[in-house]
């Protein structure tokens, strides 16, 4: 396939030619959960993202290695390197061991990919299992010179980069003191911590020792020592979600940089927008913070992952409820007509069907643009131009960018939300409230669905497209 694949870089600021270190092959370093609590569908959409840029390449024919890391140490509540270890104090409130709450919440964030059709990682590098990975990069850290020793850890002294904050466009002249985090016995408020001394005897579960002290290592550090030991001194692409953009991946890329010399350590950086709730970055302490298994209980996984094809990965989605009925039910009504097209046995025009993947591969390549992408597949399906055998090849094709599982099941069940309005609805007529009837029958048939009258009662259709 010939068509050139862009992607915006935000090392550049501009949509960028992909040209890969290696021909054919594209390796990809995900950041990825921290595991001290479910991740919401905010992370999730972070999930799928990363799930479409390898399917992305996977469809362009490339050999994919697609390593993600699992915080389990180090990542404290403050970006300044302060306050107390995510998973460390989640195991206290819960009575556990460090482990015990890493591999639980591991465990169902990776059950969650599966019920959205999330092809994971080639490996997943776990912090504490790279312990000494960290440290040999430390030590190459100061032995250039770029660290300083305070009471409670090594850190790293961003005044020594010139090019310090270029992947945000930040100025380290204009970072004073105490502006993004406290200095305390900082030299500079961008220096940030390598390794990170424990407190008192006992006091943490999870502690090595190193040629500093016994302590744990600092949440940037592990990124690169694992993203180094698997994709190589230099890498492809590095992803992750727009917060890790001005602290975690500025501060990657200086100890990368530093201890690996190679500039630039990654080649391309792909930053995600955040699903909002209210217009707002959604957190548990926001609101809009919903598990999957919340949404299972009236929704198909998959309709929130359509949803989240349905807004391109650089833009903010605000999610709704409303939003996730109009999306489960534009799937629904997809499945079934693909379970309708399945029965044909046209005879297939080829060019018809390499003109059709000519294009979609076009808007795919433009920077995954799956809202476009998602929209160019409904086209497909209303064109009178192609028969119904070669509709359904294309579908079939499409999916294997957009992951929606389109052919799984051969015919979906009425939505519950459908069911409940139409009983509402029923109610209704029976007390003669003819307004409010019609009102609920308006709605249905927006979401796609038309009510049918009959002796027996009413019957549930979905609309034709």
């Amino acid at each position: 396939m010939d068509a050139k694949l862009k992607l915006y870089n935000t090392l550049t600021r501009k949509k960028d030619v992909f040209v890969p270190i290696k021909k054919g092959h594209v390796g990809i370093y995900s950041c990825g959960p921290t595991v001290y609590w479910y991740q919401h569908i905010g992370n999730l959409r972070t999930s799928v993202s990363n799930d479409l840029i390898k399917r992305l390449f996977l469809y362009n024919g490339y050999k994919v290695k697609h390593i993600s890391n699992v915080t389990d140490v180090g990542h404290l509540t403050s970006d300044a390197d302060t306050g107390e270890d995510k998973v460390e104090r989640q195991a206290s409130r819960e009575g556990k061991t460090a482990k015990e709450i890493s591999n639980f919440y591991f465990t169902t964030f990776k059950d969650d990919l599966k019920k959205l059709n999330i092809i994971q990682p080639d490996l997943w590098t776990k912090a504490t299992e790279h312990i000494n990975e960290m440290i040999s990069l430390i030590k190459i850290i100061e032995k250039k010179g770029f660290t300083y020793k305070t009471s409670d850890g090594i850190y790293f002294d961003t005044s020594k980069l010139k090019d310090y904050g270029k992947l945000a466009g930040l100025k380290k002249e204009g970072l004073k003191a105490g502006k993004r985090i406290a200095v305390g016995e900082k030299k500079h408020s961008t220096d940030f911590a390598l390794w990170k001394f424990s407190g008192k005897p006992g006091e943490r579960q999870q502690e090595w020792n190193s040629p500093w002290g016994i302590g744990f290592p600092g949440w940037h550090i592990e990124c690169s020592a694992m993203a180094t030991k698997y994709l190589g001194k230099q890498i492809d692409i590095h992803t992750g979600g727009q917060e890790h953009l001005p602290v975690h991946h500025t501060n990657e890329i200086a100890q990368s940089e530093t201890g690996f010399e190679k500039k630039p350590w990654v080649r391309y950086w792909i930053h995600f927008a955040w699903l909002l709730f209210a217009g707002e970055k959604i957190s548990k302490s926001r609101g809009g913070a919903y598990t999957l298994s919340e949404i299972e209980e009236e929704y198909n996984p998959m309709s929130l992952r359509y949803l989240y094809l349905t807004t391109h990965y650089k833009k903010p989605l605000n999610f709704s409820f409303d939003l996730l009925d109009y999306a489960q039910n534009a799937y629904n009504r997809l499945k079934n007509i693909i379970s309708e097209l399945k029965k044909s046995h046209d005879k297939k025009n080829k060019n018809n069907i390499e003109l059709a993947k000519k294009q979609f591969l076009s808007i795919i390549n433009d920077d995954i643009n799956s809202p476009k992408a998602l929209a160019y597949l409904w086209d497909v399906l209303r064109d009178n131009r192609l028969n119904n055998s070669e509709k359904y090849e294309l579908v079939l094709d499409f999916d294997r960018f957009f992951g929606l599982e389109i052919d799984k099941e051969e015919k979906l069940t009425v939505p519950a939300n459908i069911k409940k309005m139409t009983e509402e609805r029923e109610e209704a007529r029976k007390n003669k409230e003819w307004k409010k009837a019609d009102e609920i029958r308006d709605k249905i048939n927006k979401l796609g669905y038309i009510l049918e009258d009959n002796e027996r009662g009413v019957k549930i259709k979905e609309k034709e497209i």
